[in-house]
C-alpha cells in the first residue's frame, strides 16, 4: 500500500478501545458549556486558551490540570452528554467496542453521588448500543495517590450498580503508588465478580507490572510500556499473552518517550506481545483512535498483517462476550475484504 493507501485503511478499519478515560475525553468547548450550565467560573478565559494550557512535563502535570477540568461534572445529564460526545464520535471513527474508565473518588470529593455518575453514564452506554450499534463496559477506576480505604468507600457506594460495572482499575500518580497497596480493594471487587485491571509500567518501573501480575492477580495491564526493561517479564507476558493497553500519543504527550519513533510499541508486537492501540485522555493528548493509529502509522510504518494483528489482539483482550467478540472479528475480516475489492467491487455486488 501507499501511504495515504494505509491511511484510507487505517480509517475505516473497525476498531475498539480499552484503554479510555471518560473524563479525559472533555474538549475545552464541552467544559465551558457544562461550567456555564452549572454557573461555575474557570480559570480561563476562553477554550482556545485552557486547550493551549495542554503542554504537560510529566504526568503529574496533566492530571492537575485534568482534576481541575472535572469540577464541571455535576449532574447526571452532565455526565451522559461527556459520554455520548465520545460514543459519537467513537461511531464516526469505526470504534465498535469500548471499555471506558471513569473516577468516582474525582466526583464523591466534591458532593457529586455515586448514583448521578452511574445513571448518567449507563444511560448513555444504553443509549449508544441502540443508535450505534456499539458495545461497551465500564471500570471503576480507583485513584492510587490516595488511601486505600478512600477507593473502599468508593466502592462500597458502588455496590448498587456492580452489574452496570465490568472491571476495577488503578490510575493517577504511579510513581511511589505501587500496585499492592490496593490488595483489600481489588478482593472487593473480586466479590462483585469484577475483571481487574491496572495502570503499571508508564512512569514506574517494571517490577510495578510484576506486581500487578503477581499480587494484584490483574487480567490487563494499562500502559506496561516499561516491560521492556526487563528480559524475564518480557518473556513472561509474551508466553501467557497478557494484554497491554498502550496510548502511543499519550505517551508522547507526557514524557514517557520524547518522540513517537522512539516508541517500543512495534518492537513489542514484533517480540509476539499482546499490544493494543488506546487514546486514554484523548481530549488532552491531540487525539482519538484513528489519530493514534495515523500518527503510530507514520512514525513506525507497520504493515497492514501488524495492523489488523493488533485490532485482534484488542479484541481478544476485551472483555466482551465470546459471541460479541466472535461478532467483531467477523467485521473485522469483512472490513479488509471490502476494503481491497474497493467500491466497483461493491456495487457489483450490490
Amino acid at each position: 500500500m501507499t501511504s495515504d493507501q494505509m491511511e484510507q485503511f487505517l480509517a475505516q478499519l473497525p476498531k475498539v478501545e480499552l484503554h479510555l478515560h471518560i473524563e479525559g475525553t472533555l474538549e475545552p468547548e464541552m467544559m465551558f458549556s457544562l461550567a456555564e450550565r452549572n454557573g461555575i467560573k474557570l480559570p480561563y478565559p476562553d477554550p482556545q486558551t485552557l486547550r493551549r494550557a495542554y503542554q504537560f512535563d510529566n504526568l503529574q502535570s496533566f492530571l492537575d490540570l485534568y482534576y481541575q477540568g472535572t469540577s464541571v461534572l455535576k449532574t447526571s445529564q452532565d455526565f451522559y452528554d461527556l459520554a455520548m460526545a465520545y460514543f459519537t464520535r467513537c461511531d464516526q471513527e469505526h470504534v465498535l467496542h469500548y471499555e471506558i474508565m471513569f473516577d468516582p473518588q474525582a466526583h464523591l470529593c466534591r458532593g457529586v453521588s455515586m448514583n448521578t455518575m452511574m445513571e448518567g453514564l449507563t444511560g448513555a452506554m444504553e443509549d449508544a448500543r441502540h443508535k450505534f450499534g456499539a458495545s461497551s463496559g465500564l471500570i471503576l477506576s480507583l485513584l492510587r495517590h490516595l488511601p486505600e480505604v478512600d477507593g473502599i468507600d468508593a466502592l462500597i457506594k458502588a455496590k448498587p450498580w456492580q452489574h452496570k460495572i465490568i472491571a476495577i482499575g488503578l490510575d493517577s500518580s504511579e510513581q511511589g503508588n505501587p500496585p499492592g497497596r490496593f490488595r483489600k480493594a481489588f478482593n472487593i471487587a473480586d466479590d462483585y465478580g469484577w475483571h481487574r485491571v491496572a495502570h503499571a509500567g508508564e512512569e514506574g518501573p517494571a517490577s510495578y507490572i510484576w506486581e500487578a501480575i503477581r499480587e494484584q492477580h490483574v487480567r490487563r495491564i494499562d500502559h506496561g510500556v516499561r516491560c521492556s526493561d526487563d528480559s524475564k517479564l518480557m518473556t513472561y507476558l509474551k508466553q501467557y499473552q497478557v494484554p497491554l493497553t498502550v496510548c502511543p500519543l499519550s505517551n508522547v504527550r507526557l514524557g514517557v518517550y520524547s518522540d513517537l519513533r522512539q516508541h517500543n510499541l512495534k518492537m513489542l508486537l514484533e517480540k509476539g506481545l499482546c499490544v493494543t492501540i488506546n487514546s486514554d485522555d484523548p481530549a488532552y493528548f491531540g487525539g482519538y483512535m484513528t489519530a493514534n493509529m495515523l500518527a503510530v502509522q507514520r512514525a513506525l510504518n507497520l504493515t497492514e498483517t501488524q495492523w489488523l494483528q493488533l485490532t485482534s489482539n484488542a479484541i481478544n483482550a476485551s472483555f466482551a462476550p465470546v459471541e460479541r467478540k466472535q461478532a467483531l472479528k467477523q467485521r473485522l475480516t469483512s472490513a479488509v475484504v471490502n476494503y481491497h475489492l474497493g467500491p466497483t467491487s461493491e456495487a457489483a455486488g450490490a
